[in-house]
């Protein structure tokens, strides 16, 4: 058996400068530490139980089947506080067949984004 002692999810942005004021800015993500000089630096943030890293420079666009799954207290007010800083929502809140309320973005590489938030009387609440 591996022993994860930390994980974190890498992206590599083709415009870092921009996906930095994105995760840093619109989204308001914290960060964690920061390595390196230069437009290629890298910049880790908070993501509640991970972290994501942005470094290095991407060659093209996202791949379509990664996506980032982001859960917060209120879906309803995220949309509206992103929606407000100009991010790019490709749909707003809306409650799934499942349960969650799922809301979905794009980062400026087009990475897709699903924010959900899971209501209280959701399964995932009373048996994580």
């Amino acid at each position: 058996m591996v022993h994860v002692l930390s994980s974190r999810i890498i992206v590599r942005p083709v415009d870092p400068e921009r996906s930095r004021r994105f995760y840093g800015q619109t989204l308001g993500l914290p960060v964690y530490r920061e390595f390196g000089t230069g437009p290629e630096r890298g910049t880790v943030y908070f993501l509640g139980g991970g972290f994501l890293e942005l470094s290095g420079r991407g060659r093209g666009p996202a791949a379509a089947d990664v996506e980032l799954w982001l859960q917060v207290e209120d879906v309803t007010a995220v949309h509206e506080e992103l929606s407000g800083r100009g991010a790019t929502v490709l749909r707003p809140p809306v409650r799934e067949p499942w349960g969650l309320i799922e809301m979905w973005l794009a980062d400026p590489d087009g990475h897709r984004i699903v924010v959900v938030e899971v209501p209280a009387d959701h399964p995932l609440r009373h048996r994580p």
